[in-house]
């Protein structure tokens, strides 16, 4: 039965999954199924004897990677394993532990820092505003995890490269931190950092409790090294107590979370702390094309010409496809437009929406591709927005879920689910349109496309489905729904796609003009590195020269493209042109004719009308019809002047004026 577990894994990963005792260090790039050969680690270790389900103990740094942990765990029938965060776990230890160690019940857990940071603030005389106190509470945080006390603060963060917090300077923060830890005492809470914190002071003063809790976990797999903290880090070392059956996973080119506290070091030093450790890299990448792991190695080498310690050189293993796509657009709307029609495009050959991504730096710049997708009449999701488990249809439907488990009808389970949804609103065919009542659909498909991949994985029951959906529910790990994907690069981590659009490239967003110190910058370009290896397929890297439409065109691409972005760059490409006072001889002779063409037909309207052409339609508008000659009403919408009573009035009759120009052309 081994045998045919490990049949599943190539050389190196059957070297992770066979080297059952620590310590063990795996070096994996991005793509190469570093989850995999753990989770076939910990199950071959299982089937073994080498491990029991209840002495091993897998952590990672998110409740939907630890569910993701749990998921496969199941399917290779190690479902036991405790596959936890860090403060999951802590937790767990704390509320078990802490009435024999402290007396009493566990203190209520604060979940939002914002309102004692605020009261912290008004104590001391100090005004905030809401973003003042959100960067206030991220710097307690790093102090935190970071291991720091408010009287130790002013001295650390000025070596760390701070100056300030929140607009406050370093002696105002240290007192804000003071004053939240006297806050916080008074109100009789913690907070999540604190459970971390006191389970450390529990252990390392507790040698009895330190002993019980090694008596349990005899093995540690630690998924996502290169982002442990100080704190996450002291921790674990109090947990193993001087043993070294520990198995670490993770790439330092994917350290993107130092404002968390999160350090690569633990990771590129983890062979000088265990001198007799095992290294093992894993370097095949299954993921991506020739061209994405090409760009991707080049990112990490461009500036030094070589790799950071630690980092791996991928070797793609999928056969060659497309090229990656570099685009320059005039401004913000024009870049959002231009991606929208490219994943129409995409869409046409066969690529399923839900496999399509729009990434970008900062959440601000979701809006403009948004309005753009609308306008396309291209369904989406906001990775970050509303909590899926949280909306009213899924809630409908676990309650649907369960009455239907209770009885456990005859039948495969992909049917029993579309029998129970379509009584909350599901149905076989999607409604028509856009709007609430297709955003209720896609939220029921996505749990029927995730039953239907259940049964293909482990021919799951309808009551494993509902506990699938309680684990999935707790974790907040959503199913992929039937749309693109519009995230941030760091939501993106640890998520792949057959399309991704990276967009917003340009110097000052990527990296971000926050960034200032090297290590700062360094991380910036570790961030890009990540946004491209989402990649399986179809990559579009993308920058606009300006913010507006006829702004100065001021942007430059990203300095860590430079040596990579071709020479083209010059040749700007727009779904309509630079700016609304360039004229006809700006287009092409074939696209200046279909022009031409159009105006006729304006003018014809306007007479009809008795109104000024202008009304009608903008030359702009004309300009941008000619150049792209739209063949449906859809890509009709992409282009700006066009909205929906424009479109209803005029439609019909550009699409005509452009397919009868397009025939006699031919």
């Amino acid at each position: 039965m081994n045998d045919d577990l490990l049949s599943a894994l190539d050389d190196d990963q059957r070297v992770v999954a066979t080297n059952l005792n620590g310590p063990l260090c795996v070096l994996a790039g991005a793509g190469t199924g570093k989850t995999r050969a753990i989770t076939y680690r910990i199950a071959h270790g299982v089937r073994s004897g080498v491990y029991t389900t209840q002495d091993l103990l897998a952590v990672t740094f998110t409740a939907r990677a630890a569910g993701e942990l749990r998921s496969r765990l199941r399917d290779l029938g190690a479902g036991a394993v405790q596959a936890r965060t860090f403060h999951s776990a802590a937790l767990r230890q704390l509320s078990f532990f802490w009435p024999q160690a402290i007396g009493g019940s566990v203190p209520r857990i604060q979940e939002h820092k914002a309102p004692i940071v605020a009261e912290a603030a008004n104590r001391l005389g100090v005004g905030v505003d809401k973003l003042t106190i959100r960067d206030l509470a991220a710097e307690i945080e790093w102090a935190k995890v970071c291991m720091i006390t408010a009287d130790d603060y002013q001295r650390r963060a000025a070596a760390a490269g701070k100056e300030e917090a929140g607009g406050c300077d370093l002696a105002t923060v240290s007192n804000v931190i003071r004053m939240y830890e006297e806050v916080k005492t008074e109100r009789s809470v913690i907070d999540f950092e604190d459970v971390l914190l006191l389970m450390v002071g529990i252990l390392a003063e507790r040698d009895d409790v330190a002993a019980q809790v090694r008596r349990q976990y005899r093995h540690f797999v630690v998924d996502e090294y290169q982002d442990v903290s100080a704190l996450q880090q002291r921790l674990l070392d109090l947990w193993l107590g001087g043993r070294q059956e520990i198995c670490v996973v993770g790439d330092v080119s994917q350290t993107i979370y130092s404002f968390t506290g999160a350090s690569p070091e633990h990771l590129s030093g983890f062979p000088r702390r265990y001198p007799d450790a095992d290294v093992v890299r894993l370097v095949r990448d299954y993921r991506s094309t020739p061209q994405v792991v090409s760009l991707a190695n080049r990112l990490l080498t461009s500036r030094t010409g070589r790799m950071s310690a630690g980092a791996v050189t991928l070797e793609a293993q999928r056969p060659s496809s497309v090229p990656v796509r570099y685009e320059a657009y005039d401004d913000d709307v024009a870049e959002a437009a231009g991606v929208a029609a490219r994943v129409l495009e995409l869409v046409e050959q066969g690529v399923p929406l839900r496999e399509i991504a729009v990434l970008y730096r900062t959440n601000s710049q979701s809006e403009v591709v948004e309005d753009a997708l609308s306008r396309a009449g291209v369904g989406y999701q906001l990775r970050g927005g509303e909590r899926f488990f949280s909306r009213p249809e899924v809630k409908g439907a676990v309650v649907a879920l369960r009455a239907a488990s209770k009885v456990e009808p005859d039948g495969a389970m992909p049917d029993l689910v579309r029998s129970a949804l379509s009584s909350v609103g599901w149905s076989q065919e999607p409604p028509a349109g856009r709007g609430a009542v297709r955003e209720r659909w896609d939220s029921l498909n996505t749990l029927v496309q995730l039953a239907d991949d259940l049964y293909a994985r482990r021919g799951a029951s309808l009551g494993d489905f509902r506990d699938e959906l309680d684990d999935r529910a707790a974790a907040q790990n959503a199913p992929i729904a039937d749309g693109v994907t519009l995230a941030s690069v760091h939501a993106a981590k640890g998520l792949e796609w057959d399309a991704v659009f990276l967009i917003g490239l340009s110097d000052g967003l990527v990296p971000i003009s926050m960034a200032t110190t090297p290590e700062q910058v360094a991380e910036e370009r570790r961030l890009l590195y990540v946004g491209v290896t989402r990649t399986r397929e179809h990559l579009q890297l993308s920058f606009a020269r300006a913010r507006t439409a006829g702004g100065r065109g001021s942007r430059k691409h990203s300095r860590f493209l430079t040596g990579i972005w071709p020479e083209e760059e010059a040749a700007v490409r727009s779904p309509r042109p630079r700016s609304a006072e360039a004229g006809k001889d700006e287009l092409d002779p074939a696209d200046a004719e279909l022009f031409e063409k159009l105006r006729e037909w304006r003018a014809e309207e306007a007479r009809r009308q008795s109104k000024p052409a202008y009304t009608i339609l903008h030359d702009t508008t004309l300009r941008a019809i000619a150049t792209s000659k739209p063949k449906n009403l859809r890509q009709l919408t992409l282009l700006r002047g066009i909205g929906a009573t424009k479109l209803e009035s005029y439609g019909p009759h550009l699409l005509a004026t452009v397919a009868e120009w397009t025939a006699a052309a031919k």
